[in-house]
């Protein structure tokens, strides 16, 4: 059957789905769902209140059009959003899958990754610190317009699996995170398999794999760099 929407509505589609650049290749990645791992560094876990140990992962989401692509060597202005007085950054290594499955041994995970790049889980803290105290979802704290800030796609081919290296962030050029890949409670290929379990995942699926330690606000004017060692930086300048 084919579909064909009304002229009205079809705008609407255009901005539905994100694309994000691969290098070395004329084709763009298409963004199928954002997946995002919470407290995936003991020391972070630490700071917002919950224990470090090895307790099963939990995973939250953020539409697909919350994704703001930024170049390699550019700076990209980030709307300050609406609503919150508390905007945290979080710096993430990314990972794009190309293949899927459901109960994914540990083993084969790393079979479905395509790529990996640095990626911002922006925050509104005080709205999610509010719904969670209030047991509501996390939705209006992370699921929200230019959340999910990226860079250009490396293939495995080209940077391999980044399982160690620093991870770091900057604002106006003085540090804020600095810790290491190799650190993550749960790894890449864990995240993969324990994902896999709870929902059936597909090539285009992409994978927020936690932040470290010492995330903290951000206001109009601050300029953000982040670093993994391995890959392009990503800036942006809150606006």
């Amino acid at each position: 059957m084919t579909v064909t929407w009304p002229d009205n509505l079809a705008p609407a589609f255009k901005v539905s789905y994100a694309v994000v650049p691969i290098v070395g290749s004329d084709k763009g990645f298409p963004v199928r769902r954002i997946y995002c791992i919470g407290r995936n560094y003991a020391a972070h876990a630490r700071e917002m209140g919950a224990d470090p140990t090895r307790e099963p992962p939990f995973f939250f989401q953020k539409p697909t059009d919350a994704i703001q692509y930024v170049a390699a060597g550019t700076t990209v202005d980030h709307p300050y959003p609406t609503l919150t007085k508390n905007y945290h950054y979080e710096a993430e290594l990314v990972v794009t899958l190309d293949k899927g499955g459901k109960n994914i041994p540990v083993e084969q995970a790393l079979s479905l990754v395509h790529g990996y790049a640095v990626g911002l889980d922006m925050t509104r803290r005080d709205l999610q610190r509010a719904s969670g105290a209030e047991k509501k979802p996390w939705e209006i704290g992370k699921a929200f317009d230019h959340s999910a800030p990226i860079g250009p796609i490396h293939t495995v081919a080209q940077v391999g699996h980044p399982a160690s290296g620093v991870i770091s962030l900057k604002v106006n050029g003085e540090i804020k995170q600095n810790a290491n890949l190799d650190q993550m409670i749960w790894n890449v290929a864990e995240q993969i398999s324990r994902l896999s379990e709870a929902f059936e995942l597909f090539p285009g699926d992409v994978i927020y794999s936690g932040t470290p330690e010492n995330v903290g606000p951000v206001v109009q004017g601050d300029l953000v760099e982040v670093h993994i060692d391995g890959l392009p930086e990503l800036n942006i300048r809150i606006v």
